[in-house]
């Protein structure tokens, strides 16, 4: 394997018609982790794997591969492995007759065929025929075809989808041993659950946009922290005017993304006694849910922008 490589998504946009599926879309995926890129079903998400693997068209913006687009790299195989569909398999040949169709036209090593066989662990079904194959083990063989060329950049299309729990589990440790070779590993979920055991970071979208890209532990803090002065409106203009997000309600003020220390000194310096400081931390499902709820996202992070209605998965 060759020098790592950085996706690079910039300005990502799709208009279908009157429907935007992805607008104004930015986040970079760096080697040497696994980047979950996340959001429900509709997000945007598979619109934009399929932009950044030269499938569909962009509106505008462009995702590349080290600055590179994908119909221009002079080995694709060799510098992105991709597995976007389990089903896409002749049902009347068997694996290694599959992989070695691709292997012969990539003009790759016909040994690979079998390595990466034995490195999804389908060695021993290698001569069955895949219209015989369960959904995990159909997985496993869209695993092998992304690794054939020994590709730097992996780019993986909801690959727990139909496994049990020994085949995540294995799939976990399968994508954390691809990232810690020094690969770049970009792996599509509609349920954080999934993958966040295997994630270093997450790069989430809802209806088009993003709204969140940052590490999981950013994530959950940014669980909210209720807090409460007998001088609400002087705590609300302190905070205001200390950059905070802030939703007043009937038992006092909801602050987001801010530890509940940094709003204490806060009004502490604004010489506002406090009535209540209690941080809400719901856990990073809870944070996840939120982000990607059916009332406009909030902006989180660099590149964080509002909804578009209609985005399409």
């Amino acid at each position: 394997m060759a020098a790592a490589t950085t996706i690079d998504v910039s300005q990502l946009s799709k208009a279908f018609g009157p429907v935007q599926a992805v607008s104004d879309l930015t986040f970079t995926v760096e080697p040497g982790q696994v980047t979950g890129f996340l959001g429900p079903n509709g997000a945007g998400k598979t619109t934009t794997l399929r932009m950044l693997l030269g499938l569909v068209r962009p509106s505008s913006g462009s995702a590349t591969f080290g600055g590179v687009g994908y119909h221009d790299l002079e080995q694709p195989l060799a510098m992105v492995g991709t597995a976007l569909e389990a089903s896409s398999f002749h049902p009347g040949r068997t694996a290694r007759a599959h992989l070695r169709i691709y292997a012969t036209a990539a003009a790759i090593d016909a040994g690979r065929v079998d390595r990466v066989l034995t490195q999804v662990g389908l060695a021993e079904h290698a001569d069955r025929r895949v219209g015989g194959y369960s959904l995990g083990m159909r997985q496993r063989l869209g695993l092998a075809f992304a690794l054939l060329g020994d590709p730097r950049v992996l780019v993986l299309d909801e690959p727990i989808n139909g496994l049990d729990p020994e085949g995540i589990r294995w799939i976990r440790g399968f994508l954390r041993e691809l990232a810690a070779e020094g690969r770049t590993v970009l792996v599509s979920s509609h349920l954080l659950s999934e993958v966040q055991q295997s994630v270093d970071r997450a790069v989430i979208i809802s209806r088009g946009r993003l709204v969140y890209d940052g590490t999981l532990a950013g994530l959950e803090m940014s669980a909210k922290v209720a807090v409460d002065a007998p001088d609400r409106a002087a705590l609300l203009s302190a905070l205001l005017a200390a950059g905070a997000r802030v939703d007043p309600t009937d038992a006092g003020l909801i602050v987001k993304d801010i530890p509940a220390a940094d709003i204490g000194a806060i009004a502490q310096r604004a010489g506002v006694p406090l009535s209540l400081l209690a941080a809400q931390q719901a856990g990073l499902e809870a944070a996840f849910l939120e982000l990607t709820s059916d009332e406009p996202p909030p902006r989180v992070g660099a590149h964080a922008a509002p909804p578009v209605e209609g985005a399409q998965s």
